[in-house]
Formats: structure tokens, C-alpha cells, sequence
């Protein structure tokens, strides 16, 4: 097996030394920074780079390069990218991000990042701290602490950051919100979320690691590998079956929390909780390797505002929470797979996965009842472009990492109690749990020798 490429090289070491991260000050001001991002015209076009170039970033790229300029694709599997590769003939290609940004970095404007999440936050930070505007996929990250970092270093450089949960520049999000900010379900002490994966979309309950293959002459192994300890190849890993596996992905709730809890994330206003609990509360086929084949995990949170302390429950593989007595069996709660469910002193807002389909039930409620006047301003043109616009000096993009950042915190403290199997308290200020000193071990995580991040 090949030595990893120091992730120190030239370009990573001149873009981190001008700042000393203190993970625990997130909130404290800003340091300034040397690299700054280019300014553009809104008619100018980005460059773009895109890391991760099939699957989820087929999508991202081809999406961005409508308008702009695609000049470099960063992929460790070719075969897996070929048809993005095929239809942008004139970008750049590599196998090494860390390569693409040092070769060529003062081409680039912006990168788009579609990876396994456990390369979100080393292929995120290189590019922001080199100044350029990115674009990252759910789940922000792999650990709590790589979102903290993420998330003060968009401010330190001031680039134009978005999280790829689309649904959260889409009307269903923000009409929940209005719906429940108007008051028309009261004070709500109780909200569940759930999706119907993983399905056997991938390795969930498998206690130990599969056994070694021939690594596909299309692979890097040792890049896919980047920050995780290695192991041999096997097709149970890439290129679909990562996510299952703690060392490469964070489950369901990485896959679909970030857009299934949006809408209770943000109409909840969970952001302003400076601390709360959560808890696994069922699962089966718990293991020190994957994540479990179902999981219902507990949040607890206290009084926001003039909010009331609230539970809030995920669910997945399929599992819901129980009907209300009150809401008949033909009327639908979510949607076929996904949704979500606020209970409210005076009744219930249900809606689908990116907060769609929003209403109120026993069906019968929305007799007669109109929707508040829009009061959150809507997205125009999309997450993509809400994010293009955020790069060419615009508006902060909507998913942008100070919003975006807190929110993958609270889905990955879900993924710390499934490894713990334990009640956490969690203080978002100290960045640490306080009634578990074990468990703030998954806070961070160790990184193989070459890929270190200053977590």
C-alpha cells in the first residue's frame, strides 16, 4: 500500500498559516485573513471546480455550468465520473484535490464538494482558506468539530458557502414556518421526523469490516481512504455502500436529516438552544462498525425565546412515530417516505421531505383556511443559483454555513449518542459534553497521518 500525499503541501501550508482556529471560540470575532476572495460582476461567470465528480456531484457540477465556466474535475474514480468528465471535455482533470488546488487554485473561483463526508471538511477547508466560495454537500460534515471549523472559517475568509440541502431555498420550508409562527397550532412541545432509509441502499448492523478485494484499476484507494484509517478495498464500500460505515459516512440521518429536519430545525428556532440533550431511544443491530440497521433518536431542548422546551424525534429505515388518536387513518402525515410532524397545544402541521405538502391536519382543518401572507423571503432560481449569486458579492446564500453549520451539529450529535448509546448534554457554547467525558472522543475523530485538519 502506497504512502498518503502529506495533505501539507505547498499550497495547503501557505493557505493555513495565515489563522489559528480555536474551535471553542466559534463565536468570538474573526481573525483577519491574507487570502481573500475575488470579487466578480453578477455577469461575470465563475470558475468552478468540482471534487467528486459522479453521483450527488454529476448533479452539482452540470447544474453550475449552465452559466459558468467548469475548469478543473476532481474525481478518484474516472470511471465513476465519466459521463460528467465526457461532457465537460475542456475541464481539467485530477485525482487529488489537494493537487488541483496547488496546479491550478488561481483559476478557480469556487468548488463544488459531492464526496463521501468524510472528505467534506479537509477538501472544504483547503479551498476556503485559499479564498474560494464553496458549495458542499449534506451532511456539512463527518464530525461536529469539522462543522464548527467549516463554519468559523467562512467567516475568517468571507467566501459565499451553501450546504447542498435544496429544499431549504424551496417555499415548503418557509411556509411551515409561517404556519407555525402565526400561532395557528399554539405552543409546540413535541415534533418527529423520519425517512424510509436506508432501505438496503446500503451496509447498515454489519459488525465487522468486509474482507479486502482487488482495488479496481479505476481507484485511488489510498485518496477515497484520505482521512479514514486504512483498509483493504471492497466493493461494500465504493462506490455506493459508504455512507452505512462510521468511518466514511454519518447514516440516514447524514443522508436525510439536513433535509427532513430543516423545516423543524429553523421553525423551532433549535439554533438559539445554547444547549440540549439527545439520546438514542431504539435501534437494532448496534455495532463499533456501522450504523444500526433502524435507529429513533430523542433531542431535548429547553425554552427558546417564547418557545416551550420541546422534544424532537428521528426516525428511520422506514419507522414513524405513532399516529395521534385524532388523525384518521386515510389522511396522510408526511409524505409516502419522508416528512415530518409538529404537535401544537391547538392541533398539528405536517409536512414532506423538503417541508413540501405543508398543512394542517385532521384534513378537515384546512377547511376554509388560508396560509399566511408570505413573510420569509423567498429563493429565486434555485439552491444552485442562490449560491452563484452569494459568490458574485450578492446576498449571504440561504444555506450558507452560519446557518448551515449549527444545524449539521445538531444532526451529528444524533450520529454521537447512536456510538455511545448514551443521554448526552450537550453545551453548544463550550462545544462539549458535559455529563460524558467518553463520548466527546466522537465530537472529533483521529486523523490517518497526512490528512490532519486543526480540529
Amino acid at each position: 500500500m502506497k504512502k498518503p500525499m502529506p495533505i501539507t503541501r505547498r499550497a495547503f501550508l501557505a493557505a493555513t498559516t495565515t489563522t489559528a482556529v480555536a474551535l471553542a471560540g466559534c463565536q468570538s470575532k474573526p481573525n483577519t485573513a491574507k487570502v481573500v476572495p475575488g470579487k466578480l460582476s453578477p455577469n461575470e461567470k465563475l470558475n468552478i471546480a468540482g471534487i467528486g465528480a459522479g453521483g450527488k456531484g454529476q448533479e452539482d457540477i452540470l447544474t453550475c455550468s449552465s452559466q459558468n465556466n467548469i475548469v478543473a474535475l476532481c474525481d478518484v474514480d474516472w470511471s465513476a465520473a465519466a459521463k460528467t468528465m465526457n461532457q465537460l471535455p475542456n475541464a481539467k482533470k485530477y485525482k487529488d484535490y489537494r493537487k488541483m488546488l496547488e496546479e491550478i487554485g488561481k483559476e478557480i473561483d469556487a468548488v463544488t464538494i459531492s464526496t463521501p463526508d468524510h472528505t467534506h471538511a479537509p477538501a472544504a477547508y483547503m479551498a476556503m482558506k485559499l479564498g474560494k466560495h464553496v458549495y458542499v454537500q449534506k451532511p456539512l460534515t463527518h464530525t461536529v468539530a469539522e462543522a464548527r471549523l467549516l463554519t468559523k472559517t467562512a467567516r475568517e475568509m468571507k467566501v459565499a458557502t451553501q450546504m447542498g440541502n435544496q429544499g431549504h431555498s424551496g417555499r415548503g420550508v418557509r411556509e411551515v414556518c409561517e404556519m407555525l409562527w402565526s400561532g395557528v397550532i399554539g405552543n409546540v412541545r413535541e415534533a418527529h421526523a423520519w425517512t424510509d432509509r436506508p432501505q438496503g441502499r446500503w451496509a447498515q448492523g454489519v459488525p465487522d469490516p468486509l474482507p479486502e478485494q482487488p482495488v479496481p484499476e479505476n481507484v485511488d484507494w489510498d485518496l477515497w481512504i484520505g482521512t479514514a484509517p486504512m483498509r483493504g478495498y471492497n466493493s461494500g464500500y465504493h462506490p455506493h455502500r459508504w455512507r452505512g460505515w462510521f468511518d466514511f459516512g454519518c447514516g440516514a440521518l447524514g443522508d436525510m436529516a439536513c433535509h427532513i429536519m430543516d423545516p423543524v430545525f429553523w421553525a423551532l428556532k433549535l439554533m438559539d438552544a445554547p444547549h440540549y440533550s439527545v439520546e438514542l431511544v431504539a435501534s437494532e443491530g448496534l455495532n463499533q462498525q456501522s450504523f444500526p440497521i433502524y435507529e429513533t433518536v430523542k433531542y431535548s431542548f429547553p425554552a427558546r425565546g417564547n418557545m416551550p422546551p420541546v422534544d424532537v424525534y428521528w426516525y428511520d429505515n422506514g419507522n414513524k412515530p405513532k399516529r395521534p388518536a385524532d388523525i384518521p387513518e386515510n389522511q396522510e402525515i408526511g409524505d409516502v417516505a419522508n416528512g415530518s410532524l409538529f404537535i401544537g397545544e391547538k392541533g398539528y402541521i405536517t409536512a414532506g421531505e423538503y417541508g413540501g405538502k405543508a398543512r394542517l391536519l385532521p384534513d378537515e382543518r384546512m377547511t376554509g383556511y388560508t396560509k399566511p401572507e408570505p413573510s420569509v423571503k423567498r429563493v429565486e432560481g434555485g439552491h444552485y443559483k442562490n449560491w452563484i449569486n452569494a459568490c458574485k458579492d450578492g446576498e449571504a446564500a440561504c444555506s450558507n454555513f452560519d446557518y448551515a453549520g449549527p444545524f449539521a451539529e445538531m444532526v451529528l450529535l444524533g450520529c454521537v449518542a447512536i456510538r455511545t448509546n448514551a443521554k448526552l448534554e450537550w453545551d453548544a457554547t463550550a462545544m462539549k459534553i458535559v455529563n460524558n467525558a467518553q463520548a466527546n472522543a466522537f465530537i472529533s475523530k483521529s486523523y490517518r497521518t497526512g490528512w490532519e485538519l486543526p480540529v
